[in-house]
């Protein structure tokens, strides 16, 4: 893993981002935690890439608040284009 940004999905909607950086601060270090609204994912940024594999080595497919967890290195983000926007 290159990144040490994780990516977090199925998350259930009462998840708080407390709640997240306790389940992780198990594998590591917690730099930053962010849940995107009421999305059902949200983001862990942890210290190092070893301990953003670790935490996904241990977290992905495991059951917390009764959702399943899907843990992935998280992809760049890309920048927003609204196609539909047009001058006159």
């Amino acid at each position: 893993m290159q990144s040490n940004k994780l990516y977090v999905g199925n998350l259930s909607y009462s998840v708080t981002d407390k709640q997240l950086e306790e389940l992780f601060s198990q594998h590591g270090q917690i730099k930053e935690v962010t849940i995107i609204g009421s999305k059902g994912f949200g983001f862990v940024e942890m210290s190092d890439a070893a301990e953003a594999e670790k935490a996904k080595e241990a977290l992905d497919g495991t059951t917390f608040e009764g959702r399943t967890l899907k843990v992935d290195e998280a992809r760049p983000r890309r920048e927003r284009t609204d196609n539909n926007y047009r001058r006159y």
